[in-house]
């Protein structure tokens, strides 16, 4: 027998390949069957996550006929071809058949190619230069194609977008980039062009290779073709150090490789982490590191002298003019923001509870809710893939997959690979609540669901009905940007009780997560705890070694500002909030500048650094040890990689502060945070509940302006993106999405206004927006909406842009 079925019902196939018998699935590919039993083909055009093409024939095996019409006459493409029952396989190991094909393919490839491995970026980690010698001829019999013995030459380089430069004269035709372009984010911008010997990488006039993703296809380049702008000519791979770590741009998690130098980030690579991005990273990942060595950084402790003025401190001074400071303030909110590892979120909640003995604490930097504050104590907190919560894999595996105030290209960049990835070869339909049709609901084959701003209760409801089919094999994904609308919350709680459905949270920014577990919110401690039970209250404080702890939630990020605003509170400690990204920016500085005493906590100077009293730098992620939880409730744990005595990590400080307090903390390393979160745990107790909230109805008319839809698009003006000029020209542009009306009345330039002023920016149809609404990208122009124009769901008036 050739073929049986394994324990798990899969069909297996039984080959011999270099006389080793091993047994694979059905239709594994035969260079895949070879590594199974050692042996390594030479490939260039081949990947696992790509569809098989053999472009470059580097893989040709010997395949004879073993008596059972399974062989062929001449060497095949083991990346093309499927095992077969009984099949027999001689690679260049065993069969001088194959080695000399491969050889003569060698030959061929270097024809061409330029032999200036010394100034080649690739040189040292270069799969033709490897394979060249392993499975290449000593000497060529080719002096050269051309005139003279002179090789192919093109202009160089080229650049197929800000970021990536292309040199014509090294591509071996693989297509790699030009397949993952098309296959894997659905951005076919550059393709193959001429014939023959002048076949080439080519892009259209005026269409460059603008996509998120755009840094990966340099990372699987086998050769020097395609190289980065902003690490061209920096260094050579040998003289590299690669650590592993964790994305910290987005909640999704993504695993990437760091290569520093004497001290310095040189580039950023993804790393290979099935469960999670496999090899993929955004382009966000790869190339925005370089903020955290801008000119601003903060590289000592500061205080504020007689004069008004901020002047140099030590740890020890800084540390006990803060604990001063916000002893005699009477009353301290905390606002911890969203970028913490999910350590520091717990140093500040602790620091919040312990030495402060407030429940005044929110890490939603951002528009939020106390619905959405219950929603998550109810539905995400302690939910992760050990107990049963929504995985990557399960979206692959997922009949529906609902988006709800969630935009996956811009705001997740690895489950959107994932979605189009379910969506196109796993049957997985999707569905998107939204104001119109997006580049990314497009390129997974998505449905819309027309939503206008405010609206999504009402719509989230609707899909209660048969014609949508949504079942326990569905998923809901909600991001952060629902929390705004009254009601739309619970509606999605009810949607999952009665349809049986999955739920998903996916928040923006890489702490959010784990700072909801940490108990960074007014109403939640560490691990799920509701602050509202007395069992949580007492097994948290046992935990800190605390007699007691406040029993009554405290106030939202909202709240606070308004707290201080009115009086009723005079401190505030600050983690690297932006006022921006805050629900009123204007109200936020105020409240930061009328604070009686003020402790920022940041990597760069901020309006929050220059009003504190207090500024004490922290590191970045590069600089400290920690984890993020990404959106699954996975933890992702990675190391420090350089040494920098500048900053401490926020859980250090803030340690430190405690003692001046009088109130330790209990730690004052990192691993001695990772201690104390492991023995506090999940709360097993009675989970908070959620108080229902009806959705709130726009009253507005009509004639009283277009109401305003908008989210954060990948790379837009964030302080986190600074300082890679090629990252931020790719940037998608700024513009207005309009109806036909409104861009046929107002032309191809409009006016926004709404109650906090106004932008002028080009305007675009988006032929399916519904109706009353304009669309605008949230951090792209000027300072921002919340800034500069209103609050995204509110109404706003269009004119032409020359009124």
């Amino acid at each position: 027998m050739t073929t049986t079925p394994d324990k798990t019902g899969v069909e297996l196939v039984s080959v011999t390949i270099d006389g080793i018998q091993v047994d694979v699935p059905k239709d594994t590919l035969v260079i895949r069957a070879a590594e199974q039993v050692g042996v390594q083909v030479p490939r260039f055009c081949d990947h696992p996550l790509l569809a098989p093409v053999g472009a470059c024939r580097q893989c040709l095996v010997d395949v004879p006929d073993a008596g059972n019409g399974r062989g062929f006459p001449k060497p095949q493409a083991a990346c093309t071809l499927p095992v077969a029952p009984g099949m027999v396989v001689n690679t260049q190991v065993t069969s001088e058949v194959a080695d000399k094909a491969q050889q003569g393919v060698m030959e061929f490839l270097l024809i061409n190619h330029p032999l200036d491995c010394p100034v080649c970026d690739k040189g040292g980690e270069c799969p033709l230069q490897n394979q060249a010698m392993s499975n290449g001829r000593g000497e060529s019999r080719f002096v050269g194609s051309g005139a003279g013995g002179v090789k192919r030459t093109f202009p160089k380089p080229i650049n197929l977008s800000p970021q990536v430069l292309l040199d014509r004269e090294r591509c071996i035709v693989c297509q790699r980039c030009t397949r993952f372009a098309a296959e894997i984010p659905g951005d076919p911008f550059i393709a193959l062009v001429e014939r023959g010997a002048q076949q080439q990488i080519g892009i259209a006039e005026n269409a460059p290779f603008l996509s998120y993703f755009s840094g990966n296809t340099i990372q699987i380049c086998p050769v020097g073709a395609l190289t980065s702008e902003s690490y061209r000519f920096r260094s050579r791979p040998f003289d590299l150090v690669s650590s592993p770590s964790v994305g910290e741009h987005d909640a999704c998690g993504s695993a990437i490789r760091v290569d520093h130098r004497r001290g310095k980030v040189m580039r950023r690579l993804s790393g290979d982490d099935p469960e999670v991005n496999e090899e993929w990273i955004t382009d966000k990942d790869r190339f925005a590191f370089t903020y955290a060595t801008e000119a601003d950084r903060i590289t000592y402790p500061q205080v504020r002298d007689t004069d008004g003025s901020l002047r140099p401190a030590s740890w020890i001074e800084a540390f006990a003019v803060a604990a001063r400071g916000l002893r005699e303030a009477g009353g301290v909110g905390v606002l911890a923001g969203g970028r913490l590892t999910a350590e520091d979120a717990f140093a500040y909640s602790t620091f919040a509870r312990v030495a402060l003995g407030t429940n005044d604490i929110d890490f939603r930097a951002r528009p939020h809710s106390a619905e959405e504050a219950e929603f998550l104590a109810a539905h995400v907190v302690t939910t992760g893939p050990e107990a049963g919560a929504v995985t990557y894999a399960d979206l692959e595996s997922a009949s529906t997959v609902v988006l709800v105030g969630l935009e996956p290209e811009d705001e997740a960049g690895a489950v959107f690979l994932r979605l189009r990835k379910a969506a196109l070869h796993h049957g997985t339909r999707v569905l998107a609540l939204a104001p119109y049709t997006t580049r990314g609901l497009g390129k997974m084959n998505g449905t819309l669901v027309p939503t206008a701003p405010g609206e999504e209760p009402a719509a989230v409801a609707g899909l209660l009905g048969t014609e949508h089919g949504l079942d326990a094999r569905s998923v809901v994904m909600v991001g952060e940007r629902l929390a705004t609308v009254p009601g739309a919350l619970t509606a999605v709680a009810d949607l999952v009780a009665k349809t049986g459905a999955r739920l998903a949270w996916v928040p923006r920014r890489a702490g959010d997560r784990g700072a909801l577990e940490a108990g960074c919110l007014p109403g939640l401690l560490p691990g799920g705890r509701p602050v509202a039970d007395a069992a949580a209250r007492v097994d948290a404080a046992a935990s800190w070694g605390v007699d007691t702890l406040p029993d009554t939630p405290g106030r939202n990020g909202d709240a606070i500002v308004a707290a201080v605003l009115a009086g009723e509170l005079g401190g505030l400690v600050v983690g690297g909030v932006d006022p921006l990204d805050t629900t009123d920016p204007a109200a936020t500085r105020a409240a930061v500048e009328q604070a009686s005493f003020v402790v920022a906590l940041d990597l760069r100077a901020s309006d929050v650094t220059r009003a504190a009293d207090v500024v004490l730098p922290v590191a970045p992620v590069t600089d400290k040890a920690g984890s993020f939880v990404n959106w699954e409730g996975r933890v992702r744990s990675f190391e420090r990689i350089l040494a920098n005595p500048a900053s401490l990590p926020d859980s250090r400080v803030l340690a430190g502060i405690a003692e001046e307090l009088g109130r330790p903390l209990g730690f004052r390393t990192v691993e001695d945070v990772r201690a104390q979160m492991a023995e506090m745990g999940p709360w097993d107790g009675p989970r908070a509940t959620m108080t229902p909230v009806e959705p709130v109805a726009d009253t507005a008319r009509p004639g009283e302006g277009l109401r305003l839809a908008s989210w954060k698009q990948m790379i837009d003006n964030g302080t986190m993106l600074a300082g890679d000029k090629h990252l931020a020209a790719t940037a998608r542009p700024a513009v207005a999405r309009v109806a036909r009306a409104v861009h046929d009345a107002c032309g191809p330039m409009v006016t926004v206004t709404g109650d906090r002023g106004s932008v002028t920016l080009p305007s675009e149809v988006a032929p399916d927006l519904v109706d009353d609404t304009v669309w605008l990208p949230a951090s792209s122009t000027g300072r921002g909406l919340l800034a500069d124009l209103a609050s995204p769901g509110s109404r706003v008036t269009v004119t032409g842009g020359n009124a």
